[in-house]
Parts: C-alpha cells; sequence; structure tokens
C-alpha cells in the first residue's frame, strides 16, 4: 500500500509522473527524460531495452553552460534541448519518446522539448 502524501502540490507531481510512465512503458524507442530544479535543467536520453543511460546533458556542463548569465532560465532550457538533440544524431537516434517527469509542458519543459524539435529530433 502506498504512503499517504499530504502535500497535495506533491501528490499531484506524484499522479503526474506515473501517468506519464504508464504511458512510456508501452514504447521502445529511445526515453528523453527532463528533470527541473531551480537552478538548472537536466536531460537524459536512456534505452528502455537495457536501462542503459546513451547520454546526459545539463546546465551544469560546461559547455552549455558557457555564454549563459542564469542557469534555471528559458535560454539555458533551450540550449540544453540543442545540445541533446545533437548528442543524439550523433548517436544515430532520430525518434525517441519525451519523458516530462511529473512536470507540467510549459516554460523550460517545453522550451527544451521544441528546441529538440527543432534540432532534429522527433517526437
Amino acid at each position: 500500500m502506498k504512503p499517504k502524501i499530504h502535500n497535495t502540490k506533491l501528490s499531484k507531481q506524484m499522479a503526474r509522473k506515473s501517468r506519464v510512465a504508464r504511458r512510456l512503458a508501452l514504447s521502445r524507442r529511445p526515453r528523453l527524460t527532463v528533470f527541473r530544479s531551480a537552478k538548472h535543467i537536466y536531460a537524459q536520453l536512456d534505452d528502455p531495452q537495457s536501462g542503459r543511460t546513451l547520454a546526459m546533458v545539463s546546465t551544469r556542463n560546461k559547455g552549455v553552460a558557457e555564454g549563459l548569465s542564469n542557469t534555471g532560465n528559458v535560454d539555458a532550457a533551450k540550449k540544453v534541448g540543442t545540445r541533446v538533440a545533437e548528442i543524439a544524431r550523433e548517436k544515430q537516434i532520430e525518434e525517441v519518446v519525451f519523458n516530462r517527469n511529473g512536470f507540467l509542458y510549459h516554460g523550460r519543459v517545453k522550451a527544451l522539448a521544441e528546441a529538440a524539435r527543432e534540432a532534429g529530433l522527433k517526437f
């Protein structure tokens, strides 16, 4: 039995996360998973069959963070999305499944997804 979560904001995020995870479990394509914190944004490509991480990009990487005044904004998310799409192309990955990880498709998460699409990733 699951423990009861008294924080409504956290319980709603956990519900979204489990809904998204149920849908993604059916796909065999690589997963583009996003995590967003107050200061940084992270994106990683996972292989669902082996469970291994194929690539990881974040605003903590020196190449991505160069030229950014703030790493927790939409511009930083766009840069991460572009970079993760470049790495995916290098690894011959063209189609992925987008895992927003319980975060709303808005703001930085949306900016990352749209930048990855513009850079050639299909999802």
